[in-house]
């Protein structure tokens, strides 16, 4: 570690020899001076990483000084010193971002606690981060080659985000490169499970299936209905992955209380409109086409295909026999978000409201088409800090804080994840294959068996059949589907894109999160 410049500053500070003493023998540089004007002169022309800060000398005040060193070199921490334990004196240093604040008089353990607490935070909690990953890792590894159930790939899929986060916060970039690898080899295994359980958790065969996309509202927001009489916020944050709400709970938490906070499988296609159309109808595709043969809209047809999610809330509702009052909202700009805040108070007679709202989706979508949002979005951690960001100023923020203020129950869940892909597969169709990277339904299909998880029967998985030889592929891990034509500029313009629709830990297991009022 390189050596620590400290300037401590007291009109006393022949006192302090034996805490300078000590300081230096631990292998720290200490310059000091006698008063507030020689401290401020010292900060403009020296280096130092702290200054210690007696705050009652001769002259100029140790507050006095404290905002002239800000002034100069904002980033410095200051550490007061003072024999007063007045409130206003010290609401008045720490309204000028003191870094810590310490009553006459002081030990030298005190000092030493205080320089590693400001200095050496970071790098202690970085290298205990770093310990605690690779015990994980070799936990994890070990698990990866087991035969999982669906519980414990939850299980696997939040400690690795558990860890992703923690070692975000550290300097430590071989780690964090050994975790992303880890959790490729985690999607490698996972795809192969998916493969193994997927038709059996529909068909009825699994004995304790997953909560998945067509049963989330009525088993897990139903029963919340018992809790209390209040109204029910049902938020919906369209393809919000594990990852982004846990960015997003710190800010949340200000108002509510987490009760629960549950994962439940999306659906494949994992894309809005197979995933919500069945979160909102409690039906699988099939289903909702059989039950709503005008309302269902597949992939070549025209017009939206998630227009009709109130209208199969509603049929679900009556279906459950819940004879309730709901609203349905469904946010897709900046404006109409304002509106929705603006008129919160209207919500509040009804026992249950809906609000769908389409940010990150739109940004992802943006990051793949817009450069600028591309250079902000990098990589995951930066996708997860432009989520926060847009979260912090954006009309849901306020939206939330008021239901906290109206004291009502709030559930945020979302519809499906994404997944940033890097490997191209190439696959070839007729001109009427859809569109999306993660997933293609056609006939003739031609692809590379190894990358997908096909379908040759879409009824097996409760899909809508286009026609007798109609047949479903989903990619896995990080792959994205490209055609040979213009492949070199189609690869490079998709490529570390984030994308939906496949099968991936990130875009399968989803995050449904039960809260109540401070």
């Amino acid at each position: 570690m390189d050596k620590v410049h400290i300037l401590w500053a007291d009109d006393e500070i022949d006192l302090l020899k034996p805490h300078i003493l000590f300081l230096k023998e631990k292998g720290y540089d200490v310059a000091t001076a006698t008063s507030g004007n020689e401290a401020v002169e010292m900060v403009g022309n020296n280096d130092y990483d702290i200054v210690f800060l007696d705050e009652n000398m001769p002259g100029m005040s140790g507050l006095e000084a404290l905002t002239r060193i800000k002034n100069q070199r904002n980033e410095i921490p200051v550490v007061m010193i003072t024999k007063s334990e007045e409130e206003n004196l010290m609401e008045d240093a720490i309204g000028s971002k003191i870094a810590d604040y310490l009553i006459k008089p002081v030990n030298p353990n005190q000092i030493l606690l205080s320089l590693k607490k400001i200095l050496e935070n970071k790098r202690i909690v970085s290298a205990k981060t770093t310990s605690g990953y690779q015990q994980e890792f070799r936990s994890i590894g070990m698990r990866l080659s087991d035969r999982l159930s669906w519980q414990e790939w939850t299980e696997i899929y939040r400690k690795l985000i558990f860890w992703e986060l923690e070692l975000g916060r550290t300097n430590d970039e071989s780690m964090r490169e050994i975790l992303t690898m880890q959790k490729s080899e985690a999607n490698v295994a996972f795809g192969k499970f998916i493969e193994q359980q997927y038709t059996s958790w529909l068909s009825g065969k699994e004995k304790n299936p997953p909560v998945m996309s067509h049963t989330l509202i009525k088993n897990w927001l139903m029963p919340q209905f018992e809790k209390d009489s209040g109204p029910i916020f049902f938020v919906l944050i369209d393809n919000l992955r594990y990852d982004q709400w846990k960015v997003l709970q710190p800010v949340i938490s200000q108002y509510f209380k987490v009760e629960e906070e549950e994962m439940f499988f999306s659906i494949l296609p994992t894309a809005t409109q197979y995933a919500r159309n069945a979160i909102f109808a409690g039906l699988l595709p099939t289903e909702i086409e059989k039950r709503f043969p005008t309302l269902w809209k597949n992939d070549d047809d025209e017009g939206g295909k998630n227009l009709h999610e109130e209208e199969f809330l509603a049929a679900q509702l009556k279906r459950l026999g819940k004879d309730i009052k709901f609203s349905y909202n469904k946010i897709t700009t900046y404006a109409a978000g304002k509106k929705l805040a603006e008129s919160m108070q209207n919500l509040m007679q009804n026992r249950l409201n809906v609000i769908v709202y389409n940010f990150v989706d739109m940004l992802s979508h943006a990051r793949t088409e817009m450069e600028v949002i591309r250079e902000l979005a990098d990589d995951d951690a930066a996708y997860r800090s432009l989520t926060l960001s847009w979260f912090e100023h954006s009309p849901l923020h306020d939206i939330i804080r008021q239901i906290s203020e109206k004291k009502c129950r709030l559930v945020i869940t979302t519809d499906h994840g994404t997944i940033k892909v890097t490997e191209p597969t190439k696959v070839i169709g007729d001109k009427n294959v859809n569109s999306n990277l993660r997933y293609k339904q056609g006939k003739s299909l031609d692809y590379v068996k190894k990358d997908v998880f096909e379908v040759r029967n879409p009824a097996d998985v409760f899909l809508p059949r286009l026609n007798v030889s109609t047949s479903y592929i989903f990619a896995k891990e990080d792959m994205f589907f490209a055609y040979p034509n213009n492949y070199n500029y189609y690869v490079q313009y998709y490529r570390n894109t984030f994308q939906h629709g496949g099968i991936s830990l990130e875009e399968m297991i989803i995050p449904y999160i039960v809260l109540s009022p401070k």
